[in-house]
């Protein structure tokens, strides 16, 4: 039995049946009776708080994985931790009786039905930034789940396949380039580059690889699994307090702003530290001291956001003068042209500053992505679904993004009460976080059934 859409039961001359998840009759469209427009839910108004017990039993099993205390998760692609994640993953689709595979890019899909041409996709990624938190990535993977669960318990029969998808390596923090498992999948990563990556270990992504039991020689696009993807519908923390300035526990996204990121070399040499005059130095963490605050003046200047956030000194000694300096320049903003103004502004300012203490820079562009526009069809569909709720752009990058210009995609965002994310201290309240399951639960529906 396929139920006709969301909150509509087939037989309406009964009793409103009972919902798996409530203590209680629901209403007959509990999504549009006001859950995202009454502000901040409680363990009432989503049925007396079973929904908000599942997930929190779901969610502590997955967050014992990588958690390092007071210094934040660190679960980085084709570690240890990262096929312990892979573990719960599958673990997950088989307590569901869902079929998992891995795809040759080492993304895995838990499939409700025959995989095949127009399924409905949902999911996020499970990996981590060094020192992140717990949200960022695991929600939509959590969400996705407990929304085939509430789909399955409501005696709904999707028309077409469902997938929960764990995209692999999406934050880069181990390689250094963001979204690989995606921008393999699309083909905008090419496999030879891929393979070379290494991380600061000197490993590199093919050799992680084969550690970890997959295999580098298969990577590259597949057009297999874009031709089965009908949507795509990611579920995300927000990662900025936009919803919280809104007052609204769910929004969608309007768009990604354009970003990269920029190797910056600054090649010195290296001396002692007591006995080196400062008239006879060449020391690199001048010019890169310049770059920094440049960075800073060009993004406020421009509208713009810019960081230096990861920075490797060598030979790294407190009683050396550093021979190089390597620092990774990330930069964002609402257009691609402000961006590569900022970007040429900042090199520029960096040049000029190691030529005047005779340190020669390099500056090479590691991964760009356009900016993304979450227009058209799906989104308008998502959002109607959701009973109008608001839309808001980010500067943070997504797998979505990556997939929307192949496949149609969407975006769910979950309030973020402080904005922090890529922290230990990033947070979404529970009630919130129910609150995204119901509205990821509704648009799946819609597609999947409508």
């Amino acid at each position: 039995m396929t139920r006709p859409g969301p909150g509509k039961h087939p037989d309406r001359d009964g009793p409103v049946p009972l919902d798996p998840f409530q203590d209680g009759p629901v209403s007959d469209d509990p999504l549009k009776d006001g859950l995202f427009r009454e502000g901040p839910l409680t363990n009432d108004r989503v049925g007396g708080g079973a929904l908000l017990d599942r997930f929190e039993q779901t969610w502590s099993a997955l967050s014992r994985v990588g958690d390092e205390g007071a210094r934040g998760y660190r679960r980085f692609a084709w570690t240890p931790v990262d096929l312990a994640l892979r573990t719960w993953f599958r673990e997950q689709a088989e307590a569901r009786g869902m079929d998992c595979e891995q795809d040759r890019n080492g993304n895995l899909w838990a499939w409700w039905g025959t995989p095949g041409p127009g399924a409905v996709v949902t999911g996020s990624h499970l990996d981590s930034v060094p020192g992140g938190g717990a949200f960022d990535g695991p929600l939509g993977v959590v969400s996705a789940f407990l929304a085939v669960d509430l789909l399955r318990e409501r005696g709904v029969v999707p028309e077409r396949p469902i997938a929960v998808v764990n995209f692999a390596d999406e934050e880069g923090a181990r390689f250094g380039v963001a979204c690989v498992g995606s921008r393999l999948l699309a083909g905008v990563l090419a496999p030879d580059a891929a393979r070379a990556l290494r991380d600061a270990d000197g490993v590199t992504l093919a050799e992680a690889m084969r550690a970890a039991g997959a295999d580098p020689g298969a990577l590259g696009r597949d057009e297999e699994a874009l031709a089965r993807i009908g949507a795509f519908v990611e579920l995300h923390i927000e990662q900025g307090r936009g919803l919280a300035g809104l007052d609204a526990p769910v929004g969608v996204a309007s768009a990604i702003w354009p970003h990269g990121r920029w190797r910056c070399t600054f090649h010195g040499e290296g001396n002692h530290a007591g006995t080196t005059l400062l008239a006879d130095r060449r020391d690199p963490m001048l010019p890169f001291a310049s770059a920094v605050l440049a960075t800073r003046q060009a993004a406020e200047r421009l509208g713009a956001v810019a960081t230096f956030g990861k920075v490797l000194v060598d030979p790294n000694g407190t009683n050396a003068i550093a021979s190089r300096v390597d620092a990774w320049l990330d930069g964002r903003a609402p257009d691609s042209a402000t961006v590569r103004k900022m970007v040429e502004e900042i090199t520029g300012a960096a040049e000029a500053a190691g030529a005047g203490h005779g340190v020669r820079v390099e500056v090479v562009e590691e991964s760009w992505t356009p900016v993304v526009e979450f227009g058209g069809e799906l989104r308008d569909r998502v959002a109607a679904t959701l009973g109008g709720v608001p839309a808001l752009p980010t500067g943070a990058g997504h797998d979505a993004g990556i997939l929307s210009a192949y496949v149609p995609s969407a975006m769910l965002f979950v309030r973020n009460p402080t904005g922090t994310s890529h922290s230990p201290a990033e947070h979404a309240e529970p009630a919130d976080c129910v609150a995204g399951i119901l509205a990821l639960t509704a648009a799946l529906e819609d597609l999947a059934c409508g």
